[in-house]
């Protein structure tokens, strides 16, 4: 099975396991989510491969009406205290589980940017960064760099695509799951 069949298989097995597994922890998370903001999906529109717009699904963490804006660029009066605990545990990603299935995301990869980042989407499109799939985590994600160093974010990116491997992969995950990635910068 040549390489990028191999990471499609295994993003589409490992995000099925994980909603089959995680599906009585998803269905109370959309209950809290629901008695803390009436709505508890967050969908927004993302830069996905080749600069392809999709809808990158997320647990809200912020109230309603917040504008659509880097996490970084966020002001912390908009996160709700349920949303605290979502970022800070990284639940919120969990539907992301969705958009790995049907193949617009990796589990491991850049993580996705917003249209209006056109500084992070230039560095990135000069390094081929954006000529893969988006990620759920990856080497910036559990390094600890975010979307706030747009040029230092794409430079890890770039890295991470030319010396990717398997083994790359799952450490990546396993760092993630086991609290390595910070994921993007958010108040606190």
């Amino acid at each position: 099975m040549p390489a990028k069949g191999l990471y499609r298989f295994l993003d589409f097995a490992l995000a099925l396991s994980g909603l089959l597994f995680l599906f009585p922890l998803l269905c109370s998370l959309l209950l809290l989510g629901y008695i803390d903001t009436g709505k508890p999906i967050f969908r927004q529109t993302r830069v996905g491969k080749n600069q392809q717009p999709f809808e990158l699904l997320k647990f809200r963490s912020m109230r309603l009406g917040t504008e659509s804006v880097a996490t970084h660029r966020v002001d912390q009066s908009s996160i709700t205290s349920f949303g605290r605990f979502l970022r800070r545990t990284k639940l919120d990603e969990l539907p992301q589980l969705f958009n790995v299935l049907k193949g617009e995301m990796s589990l491991v990869g850049p993580r996705p940017c917003l249209f209006n980042q056109p500084e992070l989407i230039n560095h990135r499109n000069s390094r081929g960064v954006l000529d893969v799939l988006p990620g759920v985590t990856g080497l910036a994600q559990v390094n600890g760099i975010d979307m706030s160093d747009p040029e230092r974010l794409a430079e890890w990116d770039a890295r991470m695509i030319e010396q990717f491997s398997i083994t790359d992969y799952f450490k990546y995950l396993i760092l993630t799951v086991v609290s390595g990635g910070s994921g993007d910068r958010s108040p606190r």
